[in-house]
């Protein structure tokens, strides 16, 4: 099975305001996923001989890992995007290719985002542990919780404060592209084609064994190793391109409000409906000024045209994010036994409960629709206002910031409770 899920996109300066990078993801699942958004505090881990335990496979551990902020598919260890304390962010595609994907239980894309965040503090870094993992390990095993066999390979699009990096890969074997200004994206295909800043060392001598590449034309990386005709590939219809169009319609003028627009764009498909949907949603602000906080929104809810991007900022001492956390079934949980997936247990966090209900009380109603819809803007509004003020003041209330996604995260949630048409004034500030 083959369906098409997730955009990830970076704007970098001259593209963006005040000389921020801008990093966005869809992730795009199954419908009936739960998706949380959770954190991890940074850890020393004292007994390297104890293994890490990812979502199929154990690992060997590293003596240091850094704070994370995930948003997850609830019965995974991994994530689909997310950021570390230092300013990283990663999101991860499905692709395809000549290369077979292998069933084989290692580790999953969204198992080398987790490890990529909480081992690397630069976007180059997380680059290398995500190339070593994947040499020493290998990528693979089901990417669905259910009966249904969703296997693929990954790309990735790895940003921080001075740059962006894009992964792609075919098995074991991949390419890497260093981007530093303007904007890309990336979706379900392979998309570096001749600017190749980093490969695989025996990348270009396989496609030679296989007969992908004769070995005198330039290489290109995705024409190589997909089906893809890369000179059409800015033109032809399908998401990448819908998404590359929408980026540059914004170049020189995108801002992280920009970014929350594409993602909620459902002409372009982007935002998905269907059987495969929009599940969760991020948009991450890096300032290249150090000095400056990076702020990471997510919605952890269904739609992002009908969710809230709250905002999360890393601080000591941060609160638990209790109500975007699914509930936890310790040995009982069923990919903790084999075969996997013989059962589904309730998944469903605070925020996703009261935001489905919510939305299914209304959706006959137009009027009661449309002031649910309006208080959600309002609240994301005043607190968009709030981030920017810290951005533009430099002031960081780190009392306050310590519960502020929670906050937020309760804010919306008496607004899926509430009947009024008044607008609730945001507690947390």
């Amino acid at each position: 099975m083959k369906p098409c899920s997730c955009d990830t996109f970076v704007a970098l300066p001259p593209a963006t305001v005040d000389n921020r990078i801008i990093f966005g993801k869809n992730s795009d699942r199954p419908c009936d996923e739960v998706q949380e958004v959770v954190y991890f505090p940074a850890a020393v881990h004292d007994n390297l001989r104890e293994h890490l335990k990812c979502t199929y496979i154990e690992i060997d551990q590293v003596p240091e890992t850094y704070a994370v902020v995930l948003s997850r598919p609830a019965w995974l260890w991994g994530a689909e995007m997310g950021a570390n304390e230092h300013g990283v962010c990663i999101g991860n595609e499905a692709v395809w290719g000549r290369e077979e994907v292998c069933d084989e239980e290692a580790l999953l894309g969204m198992d080398l985002v987790r490890l990529g965040l909480e081992r690397a503090d630069t976007a180059e870094k997380a680059l290398n542990v995500i190339v070593d993992l994947l040499e020493k390990y290998g990528q693979g095993g089901n990417c669905s919780e259910g009966r249904m066999v969703f296997s693929y390979h990954n790309s990735f699009l790895i940003a921080d404060r001075n740059e962006a990096w894009i992964l792609e890969t075919a098995g074991k074997y991949w390419a890497a592209e260093k981007v530093q200004e303007g904007v890309r994206n990336i979706s379900n295909q392979l998309s570096i084609t001749t600017k190749i800043d980093r490969e695989h060392a025996d990348m270009r001598n396989y496609a030679k064994q296989k007969c992908w590449w004769d070995g005198k034309k330039e290489f290109d990386f995705a024409a190589t190793y997909s089906y893809l005709d890369t000179a059409n590939m800015m033109i032809s219809p399908g998401r990448y391109c819908e998404g590359y169009t929408l980026l540059n319609k914004h170049k020189g003028n995108i801002t992280f409000e920009t970014m929350m627009e594409i993602l909620r764009d459902k002409p372009s498909g982007i935002n998905m409906e269907g059987a495969f949907l929009t599940t969760a949603s991020m948009v991450s602000i890096l300032p290249q000024d150090s000095s400056l906080p990076c702020i990471h929104f997510f919605t952890g809810t269904p739609d992002p045209e009908r969710s809230v991007f709250k905002p999360f900022i890393f601080v000591p001492n941060i609160s638990q994010l209790l109500d975007t956390s699914s509930p936890t079934f310790e040995l009982e949980d069923p990919i903790k036994k084999k075969p996997h997936f013989k059962s589904k247990p309730d998944r469903r966090h605070p925020l996703y409960q009261k935001h489905q209900q919510a939305l299914g009380a209304v959706d006959n109603n137009e009027e009661k629709a449309r002031t649910m819809l309006d208080n959600m803007k309002k609240l994301e509004k005043e607190l968009f206002k709030e981030m920017e003020s810290v951005l533009q003041n430099k002031h960081l209330d780190v009392d306050k910031i310590v519960n502020l996604f929670p906050q937020c995260t309760k804010d919306e949630i008496r607004i899926y409770k509430s009947n009024s048409a008044v607008f609730l004034k945001v507690s947390f500030w």
